[in-house]
């Protein structure tokens, strides 16, 4: 719960740029919980939401989460609209600054409504008690005798006064302590289908997103960057760039030895974009490619096998995993390879900047602005006064976006030059020069008793950890990688989960579902593995498997229950008529997880006619507690069955003599239409807090298509992609 406050007689009005007139509330409130220490900045009343109501009754929300197709700013504005009674036409979204004082700001995590709903409530009914209160007021008559109906509060007796005309007598008012909730059975925008409140800019090609940016003056700018990682400009020659019409000058940029740093290289300055990227191509640079160089991919897989094939360091134990084994009936092993995977969002990394002595604004399509303009401050050796993160909308992020090493770059040429600038990646310099998804080899090993019951359960794995990217020199797991596969849902009693070495040679960063990535795969490829020896129906077997309906004693502020776990993997089994008879060649597979608090399951219908798979249909169900717009959700598990496609079918990044092997969407491919198969959602009803919807949906779509493929060929594949073995 967050400390709500008006502040519109304060001068604090002007800082967070609503205009003043209006009734202005503001709220803080932290995303970590009791058991975690709140940085200093979230301890102070430092607001992250704030609302305005204007006489003319207009309702203005500052949005502090990036809108990059996930609906949050629809979703931030529909809650408090909703518990206001407010006209749903009457909604204004602006977007926030990167700043503290609009609290966490990384949009992330699938966590943006998770942890701002009751809040986002809370400020909708006080901003309605007050308006109540003032035209109690204004009538002469108790607060009782009134409520709130589509922008208008309603006397008993009829008449009724629109919100903007009470806006200058409410906003004298103090905060009520006895405001009331609505009930959600009144809920007239939550849980519904709304459009988003972008859709209008969006048509008509108003919206701005990273690229369409400009401003008086501004230079095009891009970089030729080190093949190899993390590799230095030994020279370069500009002759034949600068003779390419619109290129103004050639400058080295220093590569910044930070998480979020730029990774240095050359930089193309031209009149227009297509002058820079040519002019890029011309350049003639020698490069000092350090100790990377030798990083083979193939071969790092091959050791990472060899890591997770003998003991690691334990990350997990309960019971006697020797024992189980030794008195098994029958023993599964299985060993999965995954390799990296790059972002690839259809708006590449840019941004415009403007340095001016020790001051700097930026316009970028990023995911967390405040980290942005942490790097930019620490870069420029100034002040976050000094300095203003304007975020625009953005062309998908999927954590990409999250790192703005591509904001630093942008920063770096503007203070050069004294000018200001557009860097612009290519589709080849995102590909070849990201923060890639963890490759992963993992080994599993299960014991079975004479009833096909599992009896013990040894998941291994190795990875190179995102917390390499932030403490070069760490070579093993970090404790959330870990308890991914430690929190494994079933009901086993003898559990051991150890962890080998995984040097990075790239820079790791998250990934849309992140660990839950490699581990949602093994683990629900192993199970169907396990079914099959048992000799079971693989949907009876994983209900089996899950167990007892309980709530598992986690650290977590939400409890893990079994029951809504085994309740999403019927729905979708009942959706999709697990059992019934399919065409020749056709097969069911499915897959259940549970990730950022929501429990997903998926059942895949596939072909393999020819050695070809092709998918068609899939059946999700999710449970993520309260849904805020059903529109959203059922779009992210579209989104995530085609995502989660993409990665089964074509995703891989390799690596040879430290260079990054692919380059665009011809050798990095993503599911075309054509591919596309018709996905059908079920959302199940809740009453539970809210939870994420973004990412869940991600991890069990390539474990339930390697499922179905099994059930049609007899054939298990273990290591992806699957274009690797000309099925695609």
């Amino acid at each position: 719960m967050g400390t709500i406050k008006n502040i519109s007689r304060r001068g604090f009005v002007k800082v967070v740029g609503l205009a003043s007139g209006g009734l202005i509330l503001a709220c803080n409130t932290s995303i970590f919980s009791d058991k975690e220490k709140a940085p200093e900045n979230l301890i102070d009343f430092n607001p992250n939401l704030f609302i305005q109501l204007n006489s003319d009754g207009t309702l203005i929300l500052i949005a502090s989460r990036s809108e990059m197709g996930n609906g949050v700013r629809t979703s931030l504005t529909s809650v408090i609209a909703d518990e206001m009674e407010a006209d749903w036409n009457k909604v204004i979204v602006k977007q926030a600054t990167g700043d503290t004082k609009y609290g966490d700001q990384n949009t992330d995590g699938s966590r943006s409504v998770h942890y701002l709903y009751e809040t986002m409530r809370q400020m909708g009914a006080i901003a309605k008690a007050m308006l109540i209160s003032a035209a109690a007021q204004t009538w002469n008559v108790t607060e009782n005798e009134c409520s709130a109906e589509h922008h208008f509060i309603v006397h008993t007796s009829g008449k009724k006064i629109a919100f903007g005309n009470l806006v200058e007598k409410a906003k004298t008012l103090e905060i009520p302590t006895n405001f009331k909730l609505k009930n959600p059975k009144n809920f007239k925008f939550i849980g519904k289908n709304l459009k988003s409140v972008d859709v209008k800019e969006y048509n008509n090609g108003s919206a701005i997103f990273g690229l369409d940016k400009r401003i008086p003056n501004m230079k095009f700018v891009a970089i030729q960057r080190c093949p190899v990682t993390f590799g230095t400009v030994k020279s370069f020659d500009k002759t034949a760039t600068l003779k390419i019409a619109g290129v103004i000058d050639v400058i080295e940029i220093p590569r910044v030895e930070k998480p979020f740093g730029a990774l240095g290289g050359v930089a193309v300055i031209a009149s227009n974009t297509w002058a820079a990227f040519k002019g890029k191509d011309a350049l003639k640079v020698e490069w000092n490619y350090g100790d990377n160089k030798g990083y083979d991919s193939e071969k790092y897989m091959n050791q990472l096998t060899s890591n997770v094939h003998k003991n690691g360091k334990v990350g997990k134990e309960s019971g006697n995993i020797n024992r189980a084994f030794k008195n098994a009936t029958k023993i599964v092993e299985s060993t999965f390879q995954l390799p990296h995977l790059a972002h690839a969002p259809m708006e590449v990394p840019n941004a415009v900047a403007w340095v001016q002595g020790d001051t700097c604004e930026v316009w970028a399509p990023t995911q967390d602005p405040q980290t942005a303009r942490k790097e930019v401050v620490d870069f420029l050796e100034t002040t976050e006064d000094k300095v203003i993160i304007n975020v625009t909308f953005l062309g998908g992020g999927f954590g990409r976006k999250s790192k703005p090493d591509y904001i630093v770059e942008a920063v770096a040429v503007s203070k050069a030059i004294n000018a200001p600038v557009q860097v612009v990646w290519t589709r080849e310099d995102d590909i070849k020069h990201g923060y890639y998804h963890t490759v992963s080899a993992q080994f599993m090993k299960a014991s079975l008793d004479n009833n096909g019951n599992v009896t013990g359960w040894l998941h291994r794995f190795a990875l190179p950890s995102i917390v390499s990217t932030f403490s070069p020199g760490v070579d093993y797991a970090a404790g959330f990688e870990i308890s991914s596969a430690s929190g494994v849902p079933f009901e086993i009693d003898n559990l051991k989960v150890e962890v080998g070495q995984a040097p990075a040679h790239v820079r790791i960063g998250w990934l849309r579902s992140v660990i839950n990535i490699p581990h949602g795969f093994s683990i629900n490829v192993f199970a169907d593995e396990l079914a099959h020896a048992a000799r079971k129906d693989p949907l009876e077997f994983r209900l089996q498997l899950i167990g007892n309906d309980r709530i598992e004693d986690t650290q977590d502020e939400i409890k893990y229950n079994t029951a809504r776990l085994k309740n999403v993997l019927k729905i979708a089994a009942k959706n999709a008529e697990w059992g019934k008879q399919l065409p020749e060649g056709h097969a069911y597979g499915l897959a259940v997880h549970y990730s950022f608090y929501s429990y997903v399951a998926s059942v895949v219908e596939v072909s393999v006619i020819n050695n070809k798979v092709r998918v068609h249909n899939v059946f999700t169900a999710i449970d993520c507690g309260t849904v805020v717009n059903r529109n959203t959700v059922k779009a992210q598990m579209e989104g995530s069955a085609i995502f989660g496609m993409s990665l089964a079918f074509y995703g891989k990044i390799t690596a040879k003599n430290g260079a990054i092997e692919q380059s665009n969407y011809h050798d990095y491919k993503m599911v075309r239409m054509n591919e596309a198969p018709k996905v059908y959602v079920e959302i199940v009803e809740s009453t539970e807090r809210p939870t994420g919807v973004g990412e869940p949906g991600v991890p069990v779509i390539a474990p339930a298509i390697i499922n179905a493929i099994f059930k049609a060929t007899g054939k298990r594949y273990y290591n992806l992609p699957l274009a690797d073995f000309g099925l695609v």
